[in-house]
């Protein structure tokens, strides 16, 4: 190959094409996979191989709807069908469709080693990983949502690397050692030859979302992100890829996973800030966890009461510069002038639950009325809600950690450093799943058909109202009409949201509450039939919610409405 500035090397091979497989030999060494690899039929130490280019997209007149009315889906393709790959993933669209989804949401899918993992061990960062269908199952997994009016997120690792099948540092300064991450070395974005680093991310970026036709990428942990110039990575990562919705004529979207709790990520590049989209907002679902399940260990220590519910119901930050007794330290700063479309919220996500020993899921930890109530306070709070696969018919899988790495020794470590880590928690060893047995990712596969059963059809049945009710009420589907206004009772376990005309009346308690809600005019929904409106209060059962809408200011009083609406 002949040396070319900047450290690249180039040779031109006349017979290659489409199919044709290829290494490269580094002073006369084994042969190496492309770090820009398009492809790894083998897995992440075989070689790559060049694609076809030549796709039949059908999506040229697909428009997607704005981040700020989505209902996002989260999946993982290994566990969300039984074949688990992208083109059986295609065949359940549709019920996603009649769930009111908008957006999905797929977790990694760059090449990582074995055949299951959940992706964020990737090495081959512009290779779909083969087992899932390569790079042609995947664009008509995309083709296949555009075409049912479903817009999609890839979820992307910038912040470290697999440790198998990992062979960038035998190309380049990929990673440096004057920075350390939870995974090891971070990636080098700030040393010498970064230039060259960057681009390697930013590229890639720009072949998920000009390649592969996906809407918008979600970027993992950006605070394992170190960079000290002048300009952050994403600040130069979200002003490419607003040129590259310019060049295409579409608007796409990132979404960062941060928990610094710092503005400036999602504030506009003209302000100082970096420039993403949107982010995904722990703080709610450490607070509405805390307060429905009773956890207090790790990081739920700092969470527990209403008023940091009402907080981040309110601003999404709970802590905005206050003491964080997990951190030891203030925590945070104010998201001062940012509309509610910059957080995305969830009850439970990949994280939340593959990261408890047993993969519980929110329906395995508490009673139907407070996964209920759970679900209605994220469906109807002002910001971007996120539903992950199966929670919606409060699916009865697990949802565990797995790996399938093919290094025997690193196998190894992994399986005992999860037993280990669980150990400090008073798990036995023996009771903490392997994340390399099989049957730990067969555990995690969602069961389609338990949808039918009567005590899923009914959760099921729940979250479709939900999405429903709020894509036919302004008022809880605009970004500008906040949850200001927040009434609670510590003692009493209640309450109450507002938005717009709209009341969201929670009681987290095991007896009967009243909660105020003045002016109703009607009932929009409700979780249990025993809830009954009074004209200025809601009269809630035990772990219920109701969702009212009150009269407008100036309006006469009229009676309220019947309970037509409790499901």
């Amino acid at each position: 190959m002949r040396r070319c500035p900047r450290g690249w090397w180039q040779a031109s091979v006349e017979a290659a094409g489409p199919g044709s497989e290829y290494a490269f030999s580094i002073d006369g060494g084994e042969p190496l996979p492309d770090p820009r690899s398009p492809f790894q039929p083998h897995g992440v130490h075989g070689r790559s191989c060049i694609i076809d280019d030549d796709f039949a997209w059908t999506d040229g007149n697909w428009n997607p709807p704005p981040l700020s009315s989505a209902i996002i889906y989260e999946l993982h393709i290994g566990t969300f069908t039984p074949a688990g790959t992208f083109e059986s993933a295609i065949a359940k669209l549709d019920d996603l469709i009649d769930l009111g989804v908008t957006h999905i949401e797929i977790m990694p899918v760059a090449e990582f080693s074995g055949a299951w993992g959940w992706g964020y061990d990737g090495v081959d960062l512009y290779a779909p990983h083969h087992g899932y269908g390569g790079p042609i199952g995947l664009k008509k997994l995309v083709n296949a949502c555009h075409e049912r009016g479903l817009a999609v997120l890839l979820d992307v690792v910038y912040n470290h690397f697999g440790p198998d099948g990992n062979y960038l540092n035998r190309f380049g300064p990929y990673t440096v050692d004057k920075y350390h991450t939870p995974w090891g070395e971070a990636v080098n974005l700030d040393g010498p030859l970064c230039s060259e680093v960057r681009a390697f991310f930013i590229d890639n970026a720009v072949m998920w979302l000009r390649d592969y036709h996906f809407e918008g990428l979600r970027l993992d942990a950006v605070h394992a992100l170190i960079d000290n110039g002048a300009v952050h990575f994403l600040e130069q990562l979200s002003e490419r890829v607003q040129a590259l919705g310019a060049e295409l004529g579409r608007h796409l979207t990132l979404i960062a996973e941060s928990d610094l709790n710092d503005p400036r990520i999602v504030k506009s590049r003209e302000v100082g800030g970096y420039g993403i989209d949107a982010q995904w907002s722990d703080d709610l679902h450490h607070a509405l966890h805390a307060v429905i399940t009773g956890e207090r260990s790790g990081y739920y220590c700092d969470f527990g009461s209403l008023a940091q519910l009402a907080k981040a119901l309110r601003q999404s930050y709970v802590y905005d510069g206050s003491f964080s007794q997990y951190r030891e330290r203030p925590h945070g700063r104010p998201p001062t002038g940012l509309t509610s479309d910059k957080f995305v919220v969830c009850i439970q996500n990949h994280d939340q639950i593959g990261n408890r020993a047993r993969g519980e899921r929110i329906s395995h930890l508490v009673t139907r009325g407070k996964a209920r109530i759970a679900a209605a306070l994220v469906l109807t709070s002002p910001f971007v809600p996120l539903i992950f696969q199966g929670e919606e018919w409060a699916a009865s899988t697990p949802f565990l950690y797995f790996t399938q790495h093919e290094d025997d020794e690193l196998a190894r470590k992994v399986s005992e450093g999860r037993r280990g880590e669980f150990s400090a928690f008073g798990w036995e060893p023996e009771d903490v799943p392997d994340p390399q047995e099989r049957k730990t990712l067969e555990a995690s596969r969602l069961r389609w058909e338990e949808r039918n059963l009567p005590e899923h059809r009914a959760m099921l049945d729940w979250y479709r109202a939900l999405i429903r009710l709020r894509a036919a009420t302004p008022d809880l589907r605009r970004p500008d009409v906040r949850a200001d206004e927040i009434d609670y009772d510590e003692d009493g376990s209640w309450l109450v949201m507002r938005r717009g005309r709209v009341r969201v009346a929670c009681n987290f308690s095991d007896r009967p509450v009243e909660a105020p809600a003045a002016g109703i005019e009607r009932l929009l929904l409700a979780s249990e039939d025993r809830v009954r409106c009074n004209g200025d209060t809601v009269l809630l059962p035990p772990e219920s919610v109701a969702i009212v809408e009150t009269r407008a200011e100036g309006d006469d009083a009229r009676a309220p409405a019947d309970l037509a609406a409790a499901m």
